[in-house]
């Protein structure tokens, strides 16, 4: 727990200062001073943001039984932001053209043998088949 800890810390810390060097490079772009106090606050509750969504994100998922987040989650939860939610779906969009058609899995066979006389007597009816099949 204590690893996991110090990941976050130094995930939050990166951040963190992330944010303060975008906040300062608009702020130089668009002409505006901003208090340093505040530029941590911005990348304070950005990092927070971004832990939220990350919850929600699994817990769409997991509403859907799965383990994996799809865009289709992450569209959903901009659903609050018509704007976000617009530029959430053109990415999509532009990820599909640029997505190479890849190619269907076959099916998984859903006969699980866990029974030792199950498979001793698939084993026979193997052997019987091969007795049976005509030779050339």
């Amino acid at each position: 727990m204590e690893e996991e800890d110090e990941v976050v810390n130094l995930l939050r810390d990166r951040f963190r200062l992330s944010g303060i060097s975008i906040a300062e490079v608009e702020a130089k772009r668009n002409d505006v001073h901003i208090q340093e106090h505040v530029s941590v606050c911005i990348a304070d509750l950005a990092f927070k943001y971004a832990e939220h969504l990350a919850k929600d994100l699994q817990l769409f998922a997991w509403h859907a039984r799965r383990k994996t987040v799809k865009m289709e989650d992450v569209i959903i939860s901009t659903h609050r932001n018509e704007n976000l939610a617009a530029s959430a779906r053109s990415f999509c969009d532009n990820l599909a053209t640029k997505a190479p058609k890849s190619e269907r899995r076959p099916r998984r066979s859903k006969l699980l043998i866990t029974d030792d006389k199950a498979a001793s007597s698939l084993d026979l009816e193997d052997q019987e088949q091969e007795d049976i099949t005509p030779t050339d």
